[in-house]
């Protein structure tokens, strides 16, 4: 390592921080400058989006295990929370622990069955366990209340020591839960990148039989890390179900779920610490744009399409249920063109711009990932 790469890498180290703090600060004061109901809207998708992703990176991109059915962890807390809630009449906050206590089963189970598998067997197997659960909910009607699903009628206020903290009326409350969750996930996922667990997760992940081979409990760390990233998955389920107050099987058991929260991590960088962060700020944007047909109108502001043309008309009718197909065709383009996904493609023009465009010279993220600090 040169001179002027430690230089960096030291002035990265008190950078990283430092920005860190600035942006928490800027979250935590954004409801009190911007009161616009859309604009808190898309925050908490945001975060139940990277909460999503960086609780599946846990098991997906650090053990290399790559689960599609992690609705079921989603569902699991958000069925729980609502049934303790309308049934039961159970606050969300005691019906989350609920959710997270389900979903510690539901991942034990599933984890003591699927990880007999290796490679596609085990992405098949995860599929059919989350579809399993899908149709056991769509069938307990008396339990889930089938396909019409259950509605919030009313969201007890949270009151502490005889004081209401609370109501739930505004999208407010619902922001810092979020943001608060992010932050517990991103604190999780750390701790678990720089302990003894994500190192033996690393060692699975790029040769199994050789991390066997040295001693390490494949089937003991691999359930460790799937009983983590369920009881984060869980927690985004419950904050949906209270958020949106209304659930059906589809809705949060569906494999389009299970798709969705792998696409965050594969956009964004597998195996990395923002890399869901960055999958969120490109998702969930793009899929509100294709909702509210902002894709359209600005292909028709251009002159390319008009409006009144066939396509135009095609694109304005069609555009905006098709975000499955764009979501494919962007993955198809991180594939090939950024394969480590949005941040390892940021990440290596930057270290282009930092040695001036040499090949082969040392850079800041390659002395940081020599020194263990890859995330």
């Amino acid at each position: 390592m040169t001179t002027d790469a430690i230089a960096k890498n030291d002035y990265m180290k008190f950078v990283t921080p430092a920005l860190t703090c600035v942006i928490l600060a800027g979250l935590f004061l954004f409801p009190r400058f911007v009161d616009n109901p859309y604009a808190l809207h898309l925050m908490i998708l945001l975060f139940m989006s990277t909460i999503m992703g960086q609780s599946w990176n846990i098991v997906g991109g650090y053990a290399g295990q790559y689960s599609v059915g992690h609705a079921a962890y989603f569902g699991a807390g958000a069925y729980t929370t609502m049934v303790l809630m309308q049934q039961w009449h159970i606050p969300p906050w005691y019906g989350v622990l609920g959710g997270m206590a389900v979903a510690l089963v539901v991942a034990l189970v599933i984890g003591s069955i699927c990880f007999r598998l290796r490679g596609p067997y085990f992405v098949l197997a995860s599929i059919a366990v989350a579809e399993i659960l899908r149709l056991s909910a769509m069938n307990l009607k008396d339990f889930t209340n089938g396909a019409e699903g259950i509605l919030a009628t009313d969201i007890p206020p949270l009151t502490v020591g005889g004081q209401v903290v609370t109501d739930f009326l505004s999208k407010v409350p619902f922001y810092y839960m979020g943001l608060l969750l992010v932050i517990l996930t991103v604190v999780v996922t750390y701790g678990v990148q720089h302990s003894k667990l994500g190192y033996c997760l690393q060692a699975i992940r790029e040769d199994q039989d050789a991390a066997h081979s040295l001693g390490i409990n494949l089937t003991l760390y691999k359930n460790v890390a799937l009983t983590i990233s369920a009881l984060l998955t869980s927690l985004a389920g419950s904050l949906y179900a209270v958020y949106i107050g209304f659930i059906d099987p589809p809705t949060v058991l569906g494999l389009d779920i299970s798709v969705q929260i792998v696409l965050i991590c594969i956009i964004g960088g597998i195996g990395t610490l923002y890399g869901p962060v960055v999958g969120s700020l490109v998702l969930v944007p793009l899929s509100e744009a294709l909702r509210s047909n902002l894709i359209s109108e600005a292909i028709f502001s251009t002159g390319i399409v008009t409006e009144s043309s066939a396509v135009g008309t095609f694109l304005k009718e069609n555009l905006a249920h098709a975000h499955a197909l764009i979501y494919g065709v962007l993955v198809v383009i991180v594939i090939l063109f950024m394969p480590d996904g949005v941040l390892g493609f940021l990440r290596k023009l930057m270290a282009k711009r930092g040695n001036g465009g040499r090949v082969g010279a040392p850079s800041v993220c390659q002395a940081k990932e020599t020194s263990g600090g890859a995330a």
